[in-house]
């Protein structure tokens, strides 16, 4: 049996995950794959590593200030677009809210706003809406969906929808549409919406070498936020190397077993032979055409603008 400091170590949801998904076999290397969003953030030092990651050098050049200068560059013509009249600005996958301030800040005093966050991360909730309550513009609505991996937008979309705001204007900004498989989300946030609701998504484009893709990725602050989940597999630091690569039209990252190792936990083992691969994260890139073609299949309008490099894209959506 394991002691208790290894019990401790073992998240009872990964480690479900990683026994009810099993690997699959590439060549004589097996591959556990457990690259789902709603693992990053069970607990508050996950979230607050992906927060950091988001303040590093790399992943603020590479993701966060190009959907900044996206959205800063086309705020009138967003803004525009949507019209006059109340609104509820649904944040799915809110992060800390920084990106709705944008939003706020520009409508305020102009329209009434509630503002809505929607996240798996109960911290995330939480920095959000702080975040926009200091900046005062409006309502908040803080509920039990909040917390959540989206499955409940169209409960939230109807809820809103109640007395003065009858329209909803849906964020879905840093790259949280390339974490999922892009139909299933699409038409998820598409059921929520009602004619004349608005969508707004700012994702990376491949438009890059592959090299120059996986070099955004392989950085120790991409590292320090996804070891936590095979740490929380019982797994030590020096048991595992953190790997990426460009397949699928997605990247992968990974972590590869660098010893046999058994974990024992709620009267069950699992065996982790050296070589194994266990996938954390993936994220789908898409080329500019490809991206826009995808969006036109779920919304009767869609323009896109895309970064100077062509390596970001914000595309806003009406139904």
């Amino acid at each position: 049996m394991i002691n208790k400091k290894e019990t401790i170590q073992i998240n009872d949801l990964i480690f479900k995950e990683l026994i009810k998904r099993g690997y699959s076999l590439e060549g004589n290397t097996r591959i556990w794959n457990i690259a789902d969003s709603k693992l990053w953030y069970l607990t508050p030092e996950q979230a607050q590593a992906f927060l950091d990651l988001e303040s590093s050098k790399d992943y603020q050049n590479e993701v966060i200030q190009k959907e900044i200068d996206l959205i800063n560059n086309n705020i009138d013509k967003i803004l525009f677009s949507i019209g006059k009249g109340n609104i509820n600005i649904i944040d799915v996958g809110c992060g800390d809210g920084k990106k709705a301030v944008i939003f706020t800040e520009h409508l305020k005093g102009k329209i009434k706003i509630r503002y809505c966050p929607i996240d798996i991360s109960s911290y995330m909730v939480e920095r959000a809406i702080k975040k926009i309550r200091d900046v005062d513009v409006g309502e908040i609505i803080s509920f039990q969906w909040n917390i959540s991996d989206f499955e409940n937008l169209e409960n939230v979309s109807f809820l809103l929808r109640q007395g003065d705001f009858k329209r909803n204007f849906f964020l879905l900004l840093g790259n949280t549409l390339g974490n999922f498989e892009i139909n299933e989300l699409l038409y998820e946030i598409r059921s929520a919406m009602k004619g004349g609701d608005f969508l707004l998504i700012g994702n990376g484009l491949d438009s890059r070498n592959q090299e120059e893709i996986l070099r955004a990725y392989s950085t120790n602050e991409v590292n320090n936020f996804l070891k936590h989940l095979p740490l929380q597999l019982g797994l030590k630091e020096e048991e595992i190397r953190f790997g990426t690569r460009f397949a699928n039209s997605r990247v992968e990252l990974y972590y590869t077993i660098l010893k046999d190792k058994k974990i024992q936990f709620q009267n069950k083992q699992l065996s982790l032979n050296k070589g194994d691969q266990i996938m954390v994260s993936v994220s789908y890139k898409y080329s500019k055409e490809d991206f826009i073609s995808f969006l036109k299949l779920y919304f009767d309008e869609v323009n896109v603008k895309v970064s100077e490099e062509g390596s970001y894209a914000l595309a806003l959506c009406k139904k």
